[in-house]
């Protein structure tokens, strides 16, 4: 029997390592010095070619991420310009845009500049958020996922799991994920650094096996159920059991300041798994 199709992720972090924020799961906030490269505003050529790559490898979603707290004037323009010139030179990639606490208003101009979806994480439960935060509020990451519903675009939103969270709080992030009802959801699984307040991960395979298997029985027509960062930590070697568990999505190539896994490697493990790899994405 044919197994299902995996549908394949990008991301690019044009604006790095200088959010003021103090996220203790991120290695981006100037507060923890880590040892990440920092730049403000890739240069446009270089996005596009990276995003001919990303193409290149499969990937159908390509995310444009900045470090902050969320958009001002000059970081939405940017986007927007971003976004023109990759609808318009690759329009077979969806673009998402991964930018922080924003209005509806800010999200309008970016979805009439090619933007089809916002990604914002609740990151987790309610209650523990202030264990993880204090700079910014857990209400206005919800506020924004409902911004961007109602500015037109489709939701991209999920949280990290494994940073000292207890079993209800994880329950508790599922339900406020299914409660905006996104059409796609990104599991992203606590990577340790030394510069980080949060000294290791708290989640192991089984766990996190049962938290995309949660996902899943709360929102079966989700289209996208995505594993995120913190997938070759704790699924290398066990892929089927992650696409098993209710998974249909990964992101490819480095995350933020991470590296990730070779896309070509990727690619063949899928292949040596059976599955396909989607060549269309049932977001738009």
């Amino acid at each position: 029997m044919q197994k299902k199709q995996i549908f394949l992720c990008a991301i690019n972090n044009v604006l790095s390592g200088t959010c003021n924020e103090d996220c203790k799961f991120c290695t981006q906030s100037v507060r923890y010095k880590a040892p990440i490269e920092r730049y403000t505003y890739k240069e446009e050529s270089r996005v596009l070619e990276e995003a001919r790559q990303a193409a290149a490898n499969g990937a159908l979603g390509y995310c444009l991420v900045t470090a902050g707290k969320g958009l001002d004037g000059k970081t939405t323009e940017y986007i927007a310009r971003l976004a023109d010139r990759l609808s318009r030179e690759l329009p077979g990639l969806r673009l998402i845009a991964c930018n922080g606490t924003a209005t509806p208003e800010q999200l309008r101009h970016l979805k009439a500049h090619g933007i089809s979806s916002y990604n914002h994480n609740l990151e987790t439960s309610r209650h523990y958020y202030p264990e993880i935060c204090s700079t910014h509020s857990w209400e206005e990451r919800y506020a924004t996922c409902e911004a961007a519903k109602s500015a037109g675009l489709s939701l991209c939103t999920g949280g990290i799991f494994g940073m000292g969270e207890e079993e209800e709080d994880r329950e508790s992030l599922l339900e406020s994920i299914a409660s905006l009802q996104p059409e796609s959801v990104p599991l992203n699984f606590y990577i340790p650094n030394p510069a980080l307040p949060i000294p290791e991960r708290t989640i192991g395979r089984e766990a996190g096996l049962s938290v995309i298997r949660r996902m899943r029985e709360r929102m079966p027509d989700l289209p996208l159920l995505m594993v995120a960062g913190g997938r070759e930590a704790l699924f290398s070697g066990y892929e089927d059991a992650m696409f098993d568990a209710g998974a249909n999505a990964i992101v490819i190539g480095d995350y933020l300041t991470t590296p990730g896994e070779s896309p070509d490697r990727d690619r063949q493990r899928l292949q040596d798994l059976g599955y396909e790899v989607a060549t269309e994405c049932h977001g738009r």
